[in-house]
């Protein structure tokens, strides 16, 4: 998927955890001036993870309206995506873990991709390269560091460079977080 068409708006904001990535993503949203759905990804799993979503939902605007879409994304963002709109996707980390680790995987040893995870990558990657709207994705940036030990921590670090490396070929700005500063990439 590359970004070919002008007038698409599409921008990726990535970087590691506690980079500011969010909140600068928030902020692009919020300053479009157009109505805004945010996307969020996030599965609660603990006390200290919806501690982190609390603090999340008590920083966005009130009138935003909000999905929660953990494993289909792709037609969360198709539902909605319309010109003179601005969705904010937050994010794709917690997405492919929540594709790689669900209830139904979490007894296997996942060695190779599973099919459903690409089936679910094909159809993000189709709507995404449909959008009309002002599109703002947010992920981490996972593979500065060491080569994991473990297979399924390298597939998910793997497959997390790969989907990254396709939302920034498709998008229009590219911003890396670092210590809250946003480093342009791209556009």
């Amino acid at each position: 998927m590359t970004s070919t068409d002008p007038s698409r708006d599409i921008t990726f904001v990535l970087g590691g955890a506690r980079s500011g990535k969010s909140a600068h993503a928030e902020r692009l949203a919020a300053d479009s001036g157009l109505p805004v759905t945010y996307i969020a990804t996030a599965r609660i799993g603990d006390g200290e993870f919806a501690e982190r979503v609390r603090l999340h939902r008590e920083r966005r605007p009130a009138h935003w309206s909000l999905v929660e879409a953990p494993l289909d994304l792709a037609g969360a963002l198709r539902e909605a995506d319309r010109a003179g709109h601005c969705v904010l996707i937050d994010c794709l980390t917690l997405w492919l873990a929540n594709l790689l680790f669900s209830s139904a995987s979490a007894d296997q040893d996942i060695a190779v991709l599973p099919e459903s995870t690409r089936e679910a990558f094909v159809q993000f990657d189709s709507a995404l390269a449909d959008t009309r709207g002002k599109i703002v994705v947010v992920s981490n940036e996972i593979g500065l560091g060491v080569v994991p030990l473990g297979s399924v921590t390298r597939l998910y670090v793997d497959e997390l460079g790969r989907l990254n490396q396709r939302v920034a070929a498709a998008s229009t700005r590219a911003t890396l977080m670092v210590a809250g500063l946003p480093l342009a990439l791209k556009g």
